[in-house]
């Protein structure tokens, strides 16, 4: 059977569960809306690191947070698009701000819709109108994230968007752990060049490794005997694996454009006033 619960704290929370399943998901709509937690198939799927959960002041290092409307880094933090400027931090303003609760359901599965629109604050770093609403669906050892981006402005509207997910992979698992991608080159954000890819040493001091050919909207992080799968509408083309030495995680974050795409127009999506777009995340675990 489907449920869903609020719990009361700071922040408050919602709670999905499949209990034929025996999975859970929760969800903070105060802290960006981001997946905290997902327990399935026996494994605590995510890496959270309380201090910067609890700490509003603190991007929060762990869970799933959103990136919008510009996943990466901007040049100077400072972007030029389709005639206007504006001001970002790495990742876009959506996972520090607050979303409301729409509706929640439990037909074909745990679910929770959040909203995030538009404001003053937003359109002085971002001068376009939107409306997100965002819906978490756990069902079985998968949460699905349905992502519906509208243009309520009078203008063309360009953005991006991605998902930061911190898996819980041990340090002492990450010398066996594996990332199954067909990419031939990588831009690593380490030492900032383009090479040659050849496979991951996750055992590094930091790995932050851009896929440039992944070709695929979807891909595979196996470790200990577990296999996450992140799986993708096709807008998400643009993929990138970090983690740091002695932290107990592997990011594997999908993204629809590079970094500073609002300043290289490098596939960002456009709408027209009054046009939607649907993504869809999912992730699962065996």
């Amino acid at each position: 059977m489907f449920h869903v619960r609020t719990i009361d704290g700071e922040p408050p929370l919602v709670e999905l569960t499949d209990t034929d399943a025996g999975s859970l998901a929760v969800v903070a709509p105060a802290r960006g809306g981001m997946l905290t937690r997902f327990f399935a198939a026996g494994l605590d799927v995510l890496y959270l690191d309380e201090a910067t959960f609890r700490d509003p002041s603190k991007n929060v290092r762990g869970g799933n947070p959103v990136l919008f409307p510009s996943p990466g880094k901007l040049a100077g933090d400072a972007f030029s698009a389709d005639g206007h400027s504006g001001n970002l931090k790495q990742h876009g303003f959506a996972r520090n701000l607050p979303w409301r609760v729409e509706r929640t359901d439990t037909t074909a599965g745990a679910s929770v819709t959040l909203g995030l629109s538009s404001s003053d604050e937003t359109r002085r770093a971002y001068p376009w109108d939107f409306e997100l609403a965002y819906t978490y669906t756990l069902r079985g050892a998968r949460v699905s994230i349905e992502q519906r981006v509208a243009n309520r402005g009078a203008l063309p509207m360009p953005f991006g968007a991605g998902f930061h997910p911190y898996f819980h992979v041990p340090q002492g698992d990450k010398a066996g752990a594996r990332i199954a991608t067909k990419a031939t080159r990588a831009f690593d954000n380490v030492t900032k060049q383009e090479i040659a890819f050849g496979g991951f040493d996750l055992t590094r001091a930091e790995v932050d490794m851009h896929l440039v050919d992944h070709g695929s909207a979807s891909a595979t992080l196996a470790w200990a005997g577990h296999t996450v799968t992140v799986a993708c509408s096709p807008d998400f083309t643009h993929w990138v694996v970090w983690t740091l030495a002695g932290r107990d995680f592997v990011c594997l974050e999908p993204w629809t454009c590079p970094g500073d795409a609002l300043n290289t127009g490098d596939r960002l999506i456009r709408l027209a006033p009054g046009e939607e777009r649907t993504l869809v995340t999912r992730v699962e675990v065996e």
